[in-house]
Parts: C-alpha cells; structure tokens; sequence
C-alpha cells in the first residue's frame, strides 16, 4: 500500500512540475474597422500573461509577425498592430476610390501554442490574405521559443546537428514524395533551388514531432498546397539540440 502511494505522490509530483512550468495565455482579438469600404481583417493571436522575459518576448515576436502580415511598404513608422492594420485598410480604401469594382481584401491571422515543456514553447500562425487577383494567399509559420533563455530561436539552433538532420529529412521527404533516392531531387516535378534539397523555412516542434512545412510556392506550384513533413521524435532526437522524449 506504501508503494502505491508514493508512486501516486511522485506521479502527481511531476504531473504539478509541468503544470507550474507552463506559461498563462489569454487570447488577444482584433479587427479592422467595420464599414462598407473597408478590408475585413481578423485577428486571434495567444498573448502571454506571465511578467517573464520569454513572455515579453513571445508577445513582441507575435506582433512583429502581424504588422510584416499587414504591412504594404517598409514604413518604419508602422511600430505596432493598430499601425499596422490602418496601413493595410487604408491601402485598400485608395485603390477602391480607383477602381470601384475591385473586390474586398481580406486578412485573417489565426495562432495557437501547439507545443510546450519546461524549456520549450512552439507558436503555429496561420494568415492568409487576400488583396486581388485570382486568389489569396495561405501560409503557415513557427515560432520557437527557449524559455528559460527568454530568447526566439533561429532554425538553426534548434540542432546539434544540422546537416545530419537535413540529410536524414531528405531521405524521409522522398519517401513520403515518392521521389527515386538515385534522382535529382526536382525529377517528379518539385521545384528545389539549385535542384537541390533544403529544409523548409519553417520548422517546428509539435507533439507528434518535429513539423517542416513548405508553404505554396516555396518548393512546389499553388495548385500542389503546403507540403508537411513530420518527423517523430524518436528518429531525430541525435539531431537535436534540446531533446523531447517520446
């Protein structure tokens, strides 16, 4: 009976070490003015609670990502989200004082926490946009964050061993892509710089693995979509700088 009991105390011990571990979010909600010659334009982003240096982070690094989303120009004068959201309704108001017929432009960005333990938290944004022509435009990124360096993390540093990843995700991409492991890697059609394979731009940790996704157009046509690759845990955790047991 002993027994069990402590195996309850330690179970439930580290089941409250990862909820104290994780940071408090409440969901930040935007939109852009509501008239008749105005874009529509929705935003849900997370926005941490906490008074931590990886809190301020997180909640600057989402910010930045809206007004990059929303901004037409490199006016450095556009500093924050309302700023950003005037710039992108009133580009649009000027071309439709132009040319009445064009149709509404639309920006949505969604975001959400897809992975987070004691030194890591991972942020999934979804925008698309739309500001004519024959279709909008959809992409995915991540944001890593090292929690307790308080510090947004470059691809790069999220591996000990960069190259050996690469060369592992590409075996696996060609797997999944049917592409021959004896041919270039554009033969079935994909179109790689240099005719030659690279990680995606956007990299992340979720909990099934680790995510790589090319968005449209980064190695593959519109009509292809976004092109996911995951990669367990188990399998990569070598190439790692900051290992997930799996």
């Amino acid at each position: 009976m002993k027994k069990i009991i402590g195996a309850l105390f330690v179970f439930a011990l580290v089941v409250s070490c990862e909820s104290e571990s994780k940071l408090t979010y409440d969901t930040l909600r935007l939109t852009g003015e509501n008239c008749a010659s105005c874009p529509n334009i929705t935003i849900n982003v997370p926005e941490v609670l906490d008074e931590s240096s990886v809190a301020k982070v997180i909640n600057r690094a989402l910010r930045e990502e809206i007004i990059s989303i929303l901004s037409f120009s490199e006016d450095e004068s556009i500093d924050n989200v309302d700023k950003a959201i005037a710039s992108f309704t009133e580009s649009y108001k000027e071309l439709k004082a132009k040319f009445p017929e064009e149709t509404v432009w639309e920006a949505k960005i969604e975001s959400e926490v897809v992975y987070e333990d004691v030194n890591l938290i991972t942020i999934q944004l979804e925008a698309y946009s739309f500001t004519g022509g024959a279709h909008g435009y959809a992409s995915t990124s991540f944001l890593n964050f090292d929690k307790r360096q308080g510090a947004e993390l470059e691809n790069w540093e999220l591996f000990s061993d960069e190259a050996g990843f690469t060369k592992f995700a590409e075996t696996k991409f060609r797997i999944q892509e049917k592409i021959p492991q004896d041919k270039n890697i554009n033969a079935t059609g994909f179109m790689f710089e240099g005719d030659a394979f690279h990680l995606a731009q956007n990299i992340g940790y979720t909990q099934e693995g680790i995510q790589l996704i090319y968005n449209q157009y980064e190695v593959a046509s519109y009509a292809d979509g976004p092109i996911v690759l995951i990669l367990p845990y188990n399998e990569i955790n070598l190439y790692l700088k900051r290992k997930v047991k799996s």
